[in-house]
């Protein structure tokens, strides 16, 4: 039974549309105005329709479903492969097509008006953050040049530039003028990055998925609502590493034949949410070193800081929230913030005695470092903190391989 796929490429106000009976030919191409377009799809039969996930794209989405339409969304970057020749609308149509037939591209869910509201308050809370940054920067700059230096700290411009504007003598009477205005621009966009952050917290009062996400180390209001209007339905996600892979947060590989090579994060999928995480395991890092009684994660946090160094622990610590995050959000069960590790005093020999300190065993419950070199479900081991080089790790895996010794490569987290 033929089943007719339609392909679509949006634009402002002139759609190219591309119908396909079969699979792998084009039976009718059409160019429609807006207009014409919803009038055409709307009398169409129901087909599936394949949309580049762009501006535009969610909101063509939900009409598209409402006239009973299959609906997919496709990464514009993996579209983008299939563009033979030229690019025009009429080859991206094509592309579309052949796209749709790809198993391997995975559909974008199309987000409901709720979410696509939320990540529009994040968005201009950004857009909103970054102008302010730079009005203090050229503030900052502008009176460097007088000699007049303001303390670090962001709170520290606006009051320093109106007293020196009511007292100092430095400031030129042609800049005064200008700087009042500038400051007065930095307040009002601090006004208003506080009043959608009033609006995210009235708004996670009623969010039973926010409310539940929150509790977590290094997830607040922001990254809790970032995270519900980037996902929306967290099962389609099969493991909390499939999770965090979406996000960017596991390592890019490098690997043919017997070489493995694993090395920085990926940095796919979403860079917002991702520095939102980053952020967050940075202030976990901060808290679990002064911590008098740490929690198992605050200790596996420490332990791997003292192993791999700052940046390196801190993505290790997103990877980890992001595995949290799922796990909260499927099992639908709160963080247990108040969790302690049996083996917690660990961490006072780790800090005097770093060379002595192993990894923790995750049998019971308590969250560990992802491994390297073995099946994200492996067992953890408690082993010493060794590290090896990477020439010698190769050697070692290949001698495994050939049965040569029973000894696992190293699990340290990366």
């Amino acid at each position: 039974m033929e089943h007719t796929t339609i392909a679509v490429d949006l634009a402002k106000s002139v759609f190219q549309v591309a119908v396909s009976h079969k699979a792998g030919r084009v039976d009718t191409e059409r160019r429609l105005s807006r207009d014409r377009f919803l009038e055409y799809v709307t009398q169409h039969s129901p087909a599936t329709v394949l949309l580049e996930a762009c501006g535009s794209a969610h909101y063509w989405g939900r009409r598209l479903q409402q006239c009973g339409h299959t609906v997919r969304l496709l990464p514009a970057h993996d579209v983008h492969r299939d563009v033979r020749r030229n690019k025009t609308d009429r080859t991206d149509t094509k592309a579309l097509l052949d796209a749709g037939r790809n198993e391997d591209i995975h559909a974008v869910p199309v987000k409901t008006v709720e979410h696509q509201a939320i990540a529009s308050l994040h968005r201009l809370r950004s857009t909103w953050l970054a102008t302010r940054t730079a009005r203090l920067n050229t503030i900052r700059g502008r009176l460097r040049e007088f000699g007049l230096v303001i303390p670090v700290g962001a709170h520290q411009v606006v009051p320093r530039v109106r007293e020196l504007l009511a007292e100092s003598l430095a400031v030129p009477d042609l800049m005064r003028p200008s700087l009042a205005s500038a400051c007065d621009e930095i307040e009002i966009l601090e006004t208003s990055m506080r009043a959608v952050e009033r609006q995210l917290t009235t708004l996670a009062r009623d969010r039973a998925d926010i409310t539940l996400l929150r509790p977590v180390p290094g997830v607040g209001l922001l990254t809790a609502t970032a995270l519900v209007a980037l996902v929306g339905a967290m099962r389609r996600f099969h493991s909390s590493r499939q999770f965090a892979s979406f996000l960017g947060l596991t390592p890019k590989e490098d690997s043919s034949a017997l070489r493995r090579r694993l090395g920085a994060i990926s940095k796919q999928g979403d860079v917002y949410v991702r520095m939102l995480l980053i952020h967050g395991a940075r202030s976990v890092l901060l808290r679990a070193k002064g911590a008098v009684s740490p929690t198992a994660f605050q200790t596996w946090a420490r332990m791997t800081h003292q192993r791999r160094g700052h940046n390196v622990a801190a993505g290790a610590v997103a990877n980890k929230l992001a595995r949290i995050v799922w796990a909260v959000w499927t099992r639908q069960q709160p963080f247990a913030t108040d969790y302690r590790h049996p083996s917690t005093t660990m961490a006072s020999i780790s800090s005097s005695h770093p060379e002595d300190c192993t990894e923790l065993n995750g049998h019971d419950g308590a969250p560990v470092g992802p491994a390297r070199g073995h099946a994200d479900n492996s067992p953890g081991q408690a082993r010493p903190c060794k590290r090896l080089a990477p020439r010698a790790r190769m050697s070692l895996m290949a001698r495994s391989r050939n049965g040569a010794t029973d000894e696992a490569e190293d699990t340290s987290a990366v």
